[in-house]
């Protein structure tokens, strides 16, 4: 079951980077086009361990979705899945509770291409591959509705997005509306890149990747903490991404090798 036919004309821009695409070729994947490894270069011209970045993003997905697992939830919204990428979510949050039900989202139309990789499902279980933006949380909430019951706890997963959508494209505003529509128990799970610790090499990522039509909103600690603003942190709470809950998942080689410049945390909706 897929929100959109992944055998229909799928239409990709090739003449900008996307950051999906460029997370694809940062974990060395094949998805991606020379312009996202043309970006990507330029990323690691800058910071040799964005590859580390993005390995350690998804490692915390791996533990977030680990630690829910375990504390009950059986229900999971996804939205910048990304290009699949084994373990996915759902295999995850099913190794733990196989009737865990999913649902991804992503704006890429690439991503829709590989949309059957998100789909298999434990037979006890549920998965949904919706294609849509952040920036539209209406269509996001509808089509999870297909799947979810929105009346039941819900973790709404954001990692490695938000540093994506600036303040005044309405980053907070989107968060508070998407955790609007889920009940008290839900959780919000987030990843975010932070300019703390690298000052000039992030100023000159934000302005390479501005000249390419990406947005980049690094944020620092403080201002990552305020989309949690009303949520009960877990412990413990605003954290290196890689230092929260090692003991539920490996790390990541060369994790420990300098500050990794990014936030996580997963806080819950009273």
């Amino acid at each position: 079951m897929t929100g959109q036919d992944p055998t229909a004309a799928i239409e990709i821009d090739t003449s900008r980077p996307h950051p999906a695409r460029m997370y694809d070729w940062y974990l060395g994947g094949k998805d991606n086009y020379p312009v996202d490894e043309e970006m990507g270069r330029q990323m690691l011209a800058l910071d040799p361990r964005v590859p580390v970045m993005a390995r350690v993003n998804r490692a915390f997905m791996h533990r977030a979705t680990r630690w829910l697992a375990q504390h009950g939830v059986r229900q999971f919204l996804d939205i910048g899945t990304g290009i699949p990428t084994e373990p996915n979510l759902h295999q995850v949050a099913q190794e733990v509770a196989p009737d865990s039900r999913v649902v991804y989202c992503d704006n890429d139309p690439i991503v829709l291409a590989h949309a059957a990789a998100l789909l298999r499902s434990t037979p006890g279980g549920a998965t949904e591959y919706l294609q849509a933006d952040v920036r539209d949380p209406a269509a996001i909430i509808a089509g999870a509705r297909r799947v979810l019951d929105l009346d039941r706890p819900v973790a709404l997963s954001l990692v490695a997005l938000l540093h994506f959508v600036s303040d005044e494209d309405g980053a907070h505003e989107l968060v508070d509306r998407l955790l609007s529509e889920l009940p008290s128990g839900s959780y919000l799970v987030m990843t975010h890149a932070t300019a703390d610790f690298t000052p000039e090499e992030s100023a000159a990522a934000t302005e390479k990747l501005k000249a390419a039509g990406v947005t980049l909103a690094l944020r620092s600690r403080e201002e990552f903490g305020r989309f949690f603003d009303g949520l009960e942190l877990v412990e413990p709470g605003v954290e290196i991404v890689h230092k929260w809950h090692p003991e539920l998942g490996d790390p990541v080689p060369g994790q420990d090798d300098g500050v990794i410049p990014g936030y996580g945390a997963v806080g819950r909706k009273a």
